[in-house]
Parts: structure tokens; sequence; C-alpha cells
């Protein structure tokens, strides 16, 4: 999702890799430990294994998947044949994200629709923490004076939240219908729409940054 979001404010490609690869690369080795963690504090016992195939399935392979295109497309036909690719497959990226929140929001309609207090509950925090994350990195790259295709992904990756990660180990560990999961679809649910009017404002002040 990341690279979608750098995509839609015509970020530079190769820092959104760069930058993607470390994220990923630090939730290979942190977040089976961290997750251990915090549900250790709850008193809530999860197998090891399971975190750990969670972390490979979600990560560590979509991760090499994405090496090993790249790698062949630049073999084939170098950086234009990359850009072609993207560009090609950015439709089908659009597509699965919206039905994605489709698929979430038709499983968990009714609970959402039913609990409202508690959906809010979820939601503001998620919504705090963004735009204030966003609001930081974004002004430090402007007062850094970062040019706009590094400044704006930046600060979108910054804010983006594991939240397919979070979905697929919260459905897997406690079921479809369970208060884990629904937390983790009311992520994806907020955490889309931010995204989205944060792509939008940083398009918008795409001008009050240095020239790339």
């Amino acid at each position: 999702m990341v690279f979608v979001w750098s995509q839609m404010t015509r970020g530079d490609p190769n820092y959104t890799l760069v930058q993607v690869s470390v994220n990923n690369l630090v939730m290979v080795v942190a977040f089976a430990p961290i997750v251990a963690l915090l549900l250790g504090v709850t008193e809530i016992a999860i197998p090891w294994e399971t975190l750990v195939l969670s972390v490979v399935l979600y990560i560590v392979l979509p991760l090499i998947a994405g090496w090993w295109t790249r790698k062949r497309l630049t073999a084939q036909g170098g950086e234009a044949a990359v850009s072609d690719f993207t560009a090609r497959i950015k439709p089908v990226s659009m597509l699965g994200l919206l039905l994605t929140v489709v698929l979430l929001f038709g499983f968990q309609g009714p609970v959402i629709l039913a609990q409202p207090m508690l959906i809010a509950l979820i939601a503001v925090p998620i919504l705090i923490q963004s735009y204030a994350i966003f609001a930081l990195g974004y002004a430090w790259a402007w007062a850094w004076r970062l040019p706009h295709p590094i400044a704006a992904p930046c600060a979108l990756i910054g804010t983006s939240n594991f939240f397919e990660l979070a979905v697929a180990v919260a459905i897997g560990l406690f079921g479809l219908n369970s208060g884990a999961a629904l937390a983790t679809v009311v992520g994806v649910l907020v955490e889309v729409p931010v995204m989205l009017s944060l792509v939008a404002f940083a398009n918008r002040t795409r001008v009050r940054f240095a020239a790339s």
C-alpha cells in the first residue's frame, strides 16, 4: 500500500523502495517480539510459531517476490521495463485496495453499525496518531528543504501502519468475528481514507517544496 501512496504523490520510486525495504527488514526482526511482548502484558498466550509464520507469509515472501520481479524486469529491459510494469500494475493495485476495503466492511459491517461508540474508541486514536505523525514528518521534510518526491513518501511511510499484517494475524489467531479482528479491520477502514486525504494534501502543497 505504501507504494500506492507514493505513486499517487509522484514520489521518488528509488527512495520509496529503500524506505519500504528498511521498514520491512525491521519488521522481520521486530514484529514477532513486539507482538509477543504486548500480548504477554495482557496475558494472552500466542505460539511463537504462529507469529513467525505470519512474518514469513506477509513480509518475507512479498519482499522476496518484489526483489525477484524487479531483478527479472531489469535483466530483460532495464529501468524502462520496471517503469512499464509499474504503470501497468498501478490500476490493479488500486482495484485491490478498494476490493480489500469492501470485503473487510462486508464481513464486519453489521458489528461496526451495531456498536458505533466502540468503533469511535478504536478510530479516534488512530486518526490522531496518523495526522500527528504525518504533520511532524512533512513539516520536518519542509524545514530540511527536501524535494517533494522525497518529502511526500517520507511522511506517508511514517504514517502508514502494518494493518494488513495485523488483520491477517488477528483473523488467523482469533477468528473473523473476534474483537481482535474487528479492531484491525477498523484500523484498515480508517487508515485508507486518512491516507487518501493526506495524499491529496501532499499533492496540493507540492509547490511549497524545493524543486527535485
